[in-house]
Protein backbone atom coordinates (compact mmCIF):
# COMPACT_ATOMS: atom_id res chain seq x y z
CA UNK A 1 0.00 0.00 0.00
CA UNK A 2 1.02 3.07 -0.81
CA UNK A 3 1.88 5.80 1.75
CA UNK A 4 -0.82 8.64 2.90
CA UNK A 5 0.34 12.05 2.17
CA UNK A 6 0.21 14.24 5.04
CA UNK A 7 -0.92 17.48 3.23
CA UNK A 8 -3.77 15.74 2.21
CA UNK A 9 -4.70 14.09 5.77
CA UNK A 10 -6.45 18.09 6.95
CA UNK A 11 -9.29 16.81 3.89
CA UNK A 12 -10.42 13.53 6.02
CA UNK A 13 -10.23 15.30 9.19
CA UNK A 14 -12.65 18.20 8.52
CA UNK A 15 -15.08 16.50 6.49
CA UNK A 16 -18.26 16.70 8.98
CA UNK A 17 -20.24 13.87 6.61
CA UNK A 18 -19.30 11.26 4.74
CA UNK A 19 -16.15 10.86 7.24
CA UNK A 20 -16.05 7.21 7.37
CA UNK A 21 -17.10 6.47 3.76
CA UNK A 22 -14.16 8.27 2.14
CA UNK A 23 -11.46 7.05 4.70
CA UNK A 24 -12.16 3.84 3.10
CA UNK A 25 -12.16 5.12 0.12
CA UNK A 26 -9.20 6.36 0.68
CA UNK A 27 -7.55 2.81 1.79
CA UNK A 28 -9.09 1.18 -0.76
CA UNK A 29 -7.34 3.72 -3.47
CA UNK A 30 -3.83 3.50 -1.59
CA UNK A 31 -3.92 -0.35 -1.78
CA UNK A 32 -3.84 0.01 -5.52
CA UNK A 33 -0.41 1.50 -6.04
CA UNK A 34 -1.58 5.22 -6.94
CA UNK A 35 0.06 8.29 -5.42
CA UNK A 36 -1.66 10.61 -3.23
CA UNK A 37 -1.45 14.38 -4.18
CA UNK A 38 -3.91 17.37 -3.28
CA UNK A 39 -5.14 19.24 -6.58
CA UNK A 40 -8.04 21.41 -6.31
CA UNK A 41 -8.60 20.96 -2.69
CA UNK A 42 -9.61 17.60 -2.69
CA UNK A 43 -7.69 14.21 -2.91
CA UNK A 44 -6.42 13.12 -6.14
CA UNK A 45 -5.27 9.91 -7.12
CA UNK A 46 -1.76 9.64 -9.64
CA UNK A 47 -0.82 7.14 -11.77
CA UNK A 48 3.02 7.98 -13.51
CA UNK A 49 1.72 11.30 -12.67
CA UNK A 50 -1.49 11.50 -14.51
CA UNK A 51 -4.53 11.54 -12.62
CA UNK A 52 -6.77 8.91 -12.49
CA UNK A 53 -8.91 9.19 -9.52
CA UNK A 54 -10.19 11.63 -6.69
CA UNK A 55 -12.22 11.78 -4.08
CA UNK A 56 -15.07 14.17 -3.62
CA UNK A 57 -18.46 14.52 -1.10
CA UNK A 58 -21.66 16.23 -1.59
CA UNK A 59 -24.40 17.37 0.43
CA UNK A 60 -26.45 13.91 -0.82
CA UNK A 61 -23.28 11.03 -1.42
CA UNK A 62 -19.62 11.12 -1.68
CA UNK A 63 -17.94 9.80 -5.06
CA UNK A 64 -14.97 8.74 -6.25
CA UNK A 65 -14.30 10.52 -10.14
CA UNK A 66 -12.21 8.51 -12.99
CA UNK A 67 -10.90 11.91 -14.62
CA UNK A 68 -11.03 9.50 -17.63
CA UNK A 69 -14.30 7.47 -16.49
CA UNK A 70 -15.92 7.51 -20.47
CA UNK A 71 -13.29 5.34 -21.84
CA UNK A 72 -14.05 2.60 -18.73
CA UNK A 73 -16.17 -0.20 -19.96
CA UNK A 74 -18.29 -0.38 -16.73
CA UNK A 75 -19.75 -3.74 -16.86
CA UNK A 76 -21.65 -2.79 -13.45
CA UNK A 77 -23.28 0.32 -14.71
CA UNK A 78 -22.06 1.90 -11.95
CA UNK A 79 -20.52 5.23 -13.19
CA UNK A 80 -22.24 8.22 -13.50
CA UNK A 81 -22.20 11.47 -15.91
CA UNK A 82 -21.88 14.22 -13.00
CA UNK A 83 -23.57 16.51 -15.31
CA UNK A 84 -24.39 16.89 -19.33
CA UNK A 85 -21.57 19.41 -19.73
CA UNK A 86 -19.14 16.94 -18.53
CA UNK A 87 -17.20 15.18 -21.27
CA UNK A 88 -14.83 12.94 -19.82
CA UNK A 89 -15.07 12.82 -16.39
CA UNK A 90 -17.35 9.52 -14.43
CA UNK A 91 -17.98 9.33 -10.78
CA UNK A 92 -19.62 6.34 -8.40
CA UNK A 93 -21.64 7.40 -6.06
CA UNK A 94 -22.18 6.48 -2.59
CA UNK A 95 -24.04 7.29 0.80
CA UNK A 96 -23.14 4.40 2.77
CA UNK A 97 -19.80 2.66 3.89
CA UNK A 98 -21.75 -0.61 3.60
CA UNK A 99 -22.00 0.04 0.15
CA UNK A 100 -18.37 0.88 -0.13
CA UNK A 101 -17.68 -2.31 1.60
CA UNK A 102 -19.72 -4.35 -0.70
CA UNK A 103 -17.90 -2.46 -3.90
CA UNK A 104 -14.67 -2.79 -2.58
CA UNK A 105 -12.89 -5.39 -5.03
CA UNK A 106 -15.34 -3.44 -7.79
CA UNK A 107 -14.08 -0.52 -6.95
CA UNK A 108 -10.38 -1.45 -7.48
CA UNK A 109 -10.89 -2.87 -10.94
CA UNK A 110 -12.02 0.19 -11.98
CA UNK A 111 -8.88 1.53 -10.49
CA UNK A 112 -7.06 -0.84 -12.46
CA UNK A 113 -8.34 -0.59 -15.75
CA UNK A 114 -7.91 3.11 -15.07
CA UNK A 115 -4.73 2.96 -15.30
CA UNK A 116 -4.70 0.17 -18.37
CA UNK A 117 -5.98 3.25 -20.19
CA UNK A 118 -3.81 5.64 -19.28
CA UNK A 119 -0.78 3.39 -20.19
CA UNK A 120 -2.29 2.91 -23.73
CA UNK A 121 -2.40 6.55 -24.36
CA UNK A 122 -6.22 6.76 -25.28
CA UNK A 123 -7.37 9.83 -25.11
CA UNK A 124 -10.60 11.12 -25.01
CA UNK A 125 -12.31 12.91 -28.04
CA UNK A 126 -13.83 16.14 -26.53
CA UNK A 127 -15.83 18.50 -28.12
CA UNK A 128 -14.44 21.31 -29.64
CA UNK A 129 -15.65 25.18 -29.30
CA UNK A 130 -17.23 25.26 -32.73
CA UNK A 131 -19.39 21.81 -31.78
CA UNK A 132 -21.33 23.75 -29.65
CA UNK A 133 -24.34 25.59 -31.01
CA UNK A 134 -24.00 29.82 -30.33
CA UNK A 135 -27.27 31.02 -29.41
CA UNK A 136 -29.28 33.79 -31.50
CA UNK A 137 -29.21 35.96 -28.60
CA UNK A 138 -25.20 35.83 -28.66
CA UNK A 139 -24.55 35.96 -31.87
CA UNK A 140 -26.67 38.98 -32.62
CA UNK A 141 -24.93 41.02 -30.18
CA UNK A 142 -21.26 39.15 -31.34
CA UNK A 143 -22.70 40.68 -34.92
CA UNK A 144 -23.65 44.04 -33.86
CA UNK A 145 -20.24 44.38 -31.48
CA UNK A 146 -16.99 43.41 -33.29
CA UNK A 147 -14.74 44.00 -29.76
CA UNK A 148 -17.47 41.28 -28.00
CA UNK A 149 -16.24 38.99 -30.88
CA UNK A 150 -12.78 39.79 -30.78
CA UNK A 151 -12.67 39.22 -26.76
CA UNK A 152 -14.71 36.07 -26.81
CA UNK A 153 -12.56 34.42 -29.75
CA UNK A 154 -9.37 35.58 -27.15
CA UNK A 155 -10.94 33.39 -24.33
CA UNK A 156 -9.28 30.17 -24.08
CA UNK A 157 -11.64 27.13 -25.01
CA UNK A 158 -12.80 25.96 -22.23
CA UNK A 159 -14.38 29.92 -21.09
CA UNK A 160 -15.97 29.72 -24.82
CA UNK A 161 -17.73 26.80 -23.93
CA UNK A 162 -18.81 27.72 -20.76
CA UNK A 163 -20.40 30.32 -22.07
CA UNK A 164 -21.90 28.74 -24.59
CA UNK A 165 -23.57 26.03 -22.40
CA UNK A 166 -24.62 28.57 -19.95
CA UNK A 167 -26.41 31.07 -22.07
CA UNK A 168 -28.00 28.52 -24.75
CA UNK A 169 -29.64 26.52 -21.14
CA UNK A 170 -32.71 28.89 -20.74
CA UNK A 171 -35.99 27.98 -22.87
CA UNK A 172 -36.90 31.76 -22.94
CA UNK A 173 -35.32 34.03 -25.86
CA UNK A 174 -36.00 36.48 -22.90
CA UNK A 175 -34.21 34.91 -20.42
CA UNK A 176 -30.83 33.55 -22.77
CA UNK A 177 -30.64 37.62 -24.16
CA UNK A 178 -30.60 38.59 -19.83
CA UNK A 179 -27.91 36.41 -19.08
CA UNK A 180 -25.73 37.64 -22.55
CA UNK A 181 -26.01 40.95 -21.87
CA UNK A 182 -24.93 40.41 -18.03
CA UNK A 183 -21.98 39.02 -19.08
CA UNK A 184 -21.30 41.34 -21.99
CA UNK A 185 -18.76 43.43 -19.87
CA UNK A 186 -17.31 40.22 -18.12
CA UNK A 187 -16.36 38.40 -21.66
CA UNK A 188 -15.04 42.73 -22.76
CA UNK A 189 -12.77 42.09 -19.48
CA UNK A 190 -11.26 39.26 -20.46
CA UNK A 191 -12.40 37.37 -18.00
CA UNK A 192 -14.60 33.71 -17.49
CA UNK A 193 -18.07 32.81 -16.34
CA UNK A 194 -17.03 32.01 -13.21
CA UNK A 195 -14.00 34.48 -12.43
Amino acid sequence: MNSMNLKVDWYFTKAEKWQKEISLLRKIILKCKLSEELKWGVPTYTYNSSNIVLIHTFKEYCAVLFFKGVLLKDPNGILIQQTENVQSARQIRFTSIQEISKLKSVIKDYIFEACEVEESGVKVKLKKTADYKIPEEFQNILSEKPSLKTAFEALTPGRQRAYLFYFTQPKQSKTRTARVEKYVPQILNGKGLED
